[in-house]
Order: C-alpha cells, then sequence, then structure tokens
C-alpha cells in the first residue's frame, strides 16, 4: 500500500480523484446554491468586462496626445504589473499558511487526505480570494488597453498563462515559507525575512531604482512577446512552468504538513493573564471590555493578522512598483475594504466559536455585542484600505482638490457599503467555523467566492462613480455624491441591527456559530 506522503504517478492520480470528491462534498454543503451560482457568473462577468470591456470604450472625444502618453506608461509598466502579481501569489500563499484548506484541520483529522490532494485543493481555492480575483482583472483589463490591433487574444491567454504560472510556483513558495514556520526557531526567521524584504523594497524605492530594476525583469519579455505573433510560444513555455509548479508543491507540501503547527499551538495553549479592566474616557464600560475582547479575537488570530498585514502593504506595494495614478488608486480602497471583510465579516459573529454562548450569558445588552462587533470589523476595513491610500499618497504626492475629495468621500462609501453588507451576512446566514487555522475561511468555498464576487462588483462600481465625480469641475461633487450611498448603507445596517436584536433570530445564529 503506498503512503499519503509519497508522490508517485500513482499518488497523483490519487489526489487528483481525492481532490474531486471533495470539491463535490463542499459543493453539496451549500446552502443558498442560487445566490453562490449569481456570485460565481458575476465573477465570471466581471473577467469577461475587464479582459474585453476597456477595448470597446469610445475614446474619440480624448485628447489623443494624452491617450497616448498614458497608454504608453501602461505598455512600460505591464511586466512590472505581471511581477507584481507573482508577488502578490506568494504573499497570499505564505499569509494563508500554504494556501486554502478544502477541509477543516478537525474534519480532516479522521480521513487519510494525502500532502498531494491538500496541495491541488490550495491550487483550487487560489481564486477564493479578492486581492488574487482583483490583480488578475487588472492584468486583462492592461493588456485590453495596449495590446495591438488583431493580438487581444494572444495577449490575454499569455496573461492568463501567466496567472496560472505564478499562482503555481506562488503555492510552492508558501508550503516551503509554512515548513520553516514551523520548524524550531522557523517564525522568527520568517519573521525577519520578511521584515529584510520589505526595507530592500523600500530602499530601492527611496533609491529611484525599484521600477527600473523591475522593468529589467524577463516579465517585461513576456509583456512584450505576447503581443506579437510569437504568443503561442510564450503561452507553451507559461504551461509547462505551471505545470512544473504542481508537480514541485508536491515535496514541500509534504513537509510542512508533517510539521507542527507552532504559530498556532502556541497561540491555543499560552497562557493569557488578566488584565485590569479598561476605564474609558467616554461611553460605557461594557462597551470597552466588548472591544477589547473582539480585537483580542482578531489580533490573536494568525490567519487573520497575516491577511490583514497582506492587505495593507499588497495592493499599495502594487500602487508603488507599477506607478498607478490616483485615479487608478480609486478602486484599491473598497477592494482591499472588501478583502478584510472577507477574512471574518462576512460571518462576524463565528469569532467566538463555542464561546458565543457564554458572551451571551454577560449582562450586555444585544446591542453593544453587535455594534462593538460592527466597528471591529470596520477598524479593520478602515485600517488595511487606510494603508493602501497612504503609500499612494507616498507615490504619487498628494492629489488635486477634487481629486482628494472623491478619494476620501469614496473611502468612507465603501467602507459603510461594505460593513452594511457583511452584518447583513453575518445575521442571515450564520456558520459554524474554526478559524484558528490561517488555511481556514469563515464560510464554505462557494459562499465565499459568492460574497468576492458581489463585493468587488459593488466596490467597483461604487469607486467607478466616484473616479468620474473626481473628472467634474466641482469640488463639491464628490461630497454630495457620497450623501445617497451613505444614507441606504446606513439604512442596511440598522435593518441588520433590528433583526439582531430580535431574541429568535440572534439565538438562532449563536446556536449556529457555536456548533463547531
Amino acid at each position: 500500500m503506498r503512503s499519503s506522503t509519497e508522490a508517485g504517478p500513482g499518488a497523483w492520480w490519487d489526489a487528483v480523484r481525492d481532490t474531486g470528491h471533495l470539491v463535490a462534498f463542499r459543493a453539496r454543503t451549500v446552502r443558498r446554491r442560487r445566490a453562490s451560482a449569481l456570485g460565481l457568473a458575476v465573477v465570471l462577468g466581471l473577467t469577461a468586462i475587464f479582459a474585453l470591456g476597456p477595448r470597446a470604450v469610445d475614446v474619440g472625444s480624448v485628447d489623443q496626445p494624452a491617450l497616448e502618453r498614458a497608454l504608453g506608461a501602461l505598455q512600460d509598466n505591464l511586466g512590472a504589473a505581471l511581477a507584481g502579481f507573482v508577488l502578490l501569489a506568494v504573499s497570499s500563499a505564505v499569509a494563508s499558511g500554504g494556501g486554502r484548506e478544502l477541509l477543516s484541520r478537525t474534519e480532516s483529522a479522521v480521513h487519510p487526505i494525502s500532502p498531494v490532494t491538500e496541495h491541488l485543493g490550495a491550487l483550487l481555492l487560489a481564486p477564493v480570494n479578492l486581492a488574487w480575483l482583483v490583480q488578475a482583472w487588472a492584468l486583462l483589463a492592461v493588456t485590453a488597453l495596449v495590446a495591438p490591433d488583431g493580438r487581444l487574444l494572444g495577449a490575454q491567454l499569455v496573461v492568463l498563462a501567466w496567472v496560472l504560472a505564478a499562482t503555481a510556483w506562488g503555492q510552492v513558495v508558501g508550503w516551503v515559507v509554512e515548513g520553516v514556520r514551523r520548524t524550531a526557531h522557523g517564525v522568527l526567521v520568517v519573521r525577519l525575512a520578511a521584515v529584510l524584504a520589505a526595507a530592500a523594497l523600500a530602499g530601492l524605492h527611496l533609491a529611484g531604482v525599484l521600477l527600473p530594476l523591475v522593468r529589467s525583469l524577463p516579465t517585461t519579455w513576456v509583456a512584450a512577446t505576447g503581443q506579437t505573433a510569437g504568443w503561442p510560444v510564450v503561452v507553451l513555455l507559461l504551461l509547462a512552468v505551471a505545470v512544473a509548479g504542481v508537480v514541485a508543491g508536491a515535496g514541500p507540501a509534504a513537509w510542512a504538513l508533517r510539521l507542527p503547527p507552532r504559530e498556532e499551538l502556541r497561540v491555543q495553549s499560552g497562557v493569557h493573564e488578566a488584565r485590569p479592566v479598561p476605564t474609558p474616557r467616554r461611553g460605557s464600560p461594557d462597551r470597552a471590555l466588548l472591544r477589547r475582547l473582539d480585537r483580542g479575537s482578531v489580533w490573536r488570530s494568525v490567519g487573520m493578522r497575516r491577511g490583514l498585514l497582506v492587505l495593507g502593504l499588497g495592493p499599495g506595494v502594487v500602487a508603488l512598483v507599477a506607478g498607478l495614478e490616483w485615479r487608478s488608486v480609486m478602486l484599491l480602497p473598497g477592494l482591499t475594504a472588501s478583502g478584510a471583510a472577507l477574512l471574518f465579516g462576512v460571518n462576524a459573529f463565528c469569532l467566538d466559536g463555542r464561546g458565543m454562548v457564554w458572551r451571551e450569558t454577560l449582562p450586555v445588552s444585544a446591542g453593544d455585542v453587535f455594534d462593538v462587533r460592527a466597528q471591529v470589523v470596520a477598524e479593520c476595513m478602515a485600517l488595511v484600505s487606510g494603508v493602501t491610500v497612504v503609500l499612494a499618497l507616498l507615490r504619487n504626492g498628494p492629489p488635486p482638490l477634487v481629486t482628494g475629495i472623491a478619494v476620501a468621500a469614496c473611502w468612507l462609501v465603501v467602507v459603510v457599503q461594505v460593513l452594511a453588507i457583511t452584518m447583513t451576512w453575518s445575521i442571515r446566514s450564520p456558520y459554524a467555523v474554526d478559524l484558528s487555522s490561517p488555511r481556514a475561511t469563515p464560510a464554505p468555498h462557494a459562499a465565499m467566492a459568492g460574497y468576492a464576487g458581489r463585493l468587488s462588483l459593488v466596490t467597483t462600481l461604487t469607486a467607478m462613480l466616484f473616479t468620474g465625480a473626481a473628472a467634474l469641475p466641482w469640488v463639491w461633487a464628490p461630497a454630495v455624491l457620497a450623501l445617497p450611498f451613505l444614507v441606504w448603507s446606513g439604512g442596511r445596517f440598522l435593518r441588520a441591527r433590528r433583526r439582531w436584536l430580535t431574541g429568535d433570530e440572534r439565538a438562532r445564529v449563536v446556536l449556529t456559530v457555536a456548533a463547531v
């Protein structure tokens, strides 16, 4: 009998078959199949729009010299954007502990799931990541703008092949880093390496050599050749690289998964001494205690801590490397806020798990519980999207007045929008999940795909409206445009709050998330 850690041809065939069984099993656990199908359709529709839509835009009334300069800048930076996707694929795999899991750690403990199956499942779930989707859409949109006539199909196939290859090798790096992290002093080594890498990027940027260095990478050749008659050769080469990455990831996955998850075990088995009762300067002491509990639940979680860090720095680093202008940056706050919400906000009360039953016995009002949980979700979204805006500010300098007001208004609107949507989903569709593993998700993967599609659609359309408002000559236009959005989202948030205050609904949510 073959060992589950072997990676021969037979083991690969078994892993592919087992992965198919797990995908079918997870698909049958989806409660709202129509909503999930709608979310998947939104993702596919947006992919088609980004791949073909920019080519269909009529630019006849645009200043042609300015348009040519803009397209030239995009063409020059397309190779840098391809390199940025590799960085994103690596950081996502590293942050999630090697990739997402098809079956949770507690569920898989009694099943003979091989490391190869875990590896294949993580690759399949890579698109269930809003940052991954956004960057892929951005590559497709930029390619559609700069590809010569008659070369669009080949150029987009090159982009898709590059996405596959980058994802496969990003997964390899993710497993290697996770294996190192699980060694005796691995956590310290990984953190030190991350700090040195960030310092190196910052130093190169301050020295003014980061962008020229990135443009000198082979990704520039890939981007240029993909827009010529030689694109089939590039596609075949990239597909071969992708297959090699899939095969190469099995070994590091087996090594990493054999080792104990030291960082998570340290959190679960650590001793946390009681701290003094907080004495707030303003507000209720009960709310201060609830804020401490909720913030601690987020920041002690290994997966959420890593995810927030990647979401905060990843898009901003891409903006630094690719040289995105303010109108392009306006799309990022909503998408990064949505990514933060997808870490736990779409199922906000799952943070407590079984402890939710104990929390319901505390002598605090149900309104305080809801308000504080919503505040913590909003803090996480504002934090990661704010880091992106700050990095864009360092890259581009202060924007014009109208553009600055539009960015601020768009930032506020998308945070309130996503908060209202996610708190509604948290009440309407709670799930029992264990977020102790960094590979866990707050909802089934099909539901997560639907959530990602709908959030990205809403925030992208909102950002496009504010991008148009930034082009108007009136300073007050973005602020006025924000008012109906805030009123609508505020009403939706209040409806979710009223539903939580209903005893039957609150009991349903509590008992559901506590059944871990």
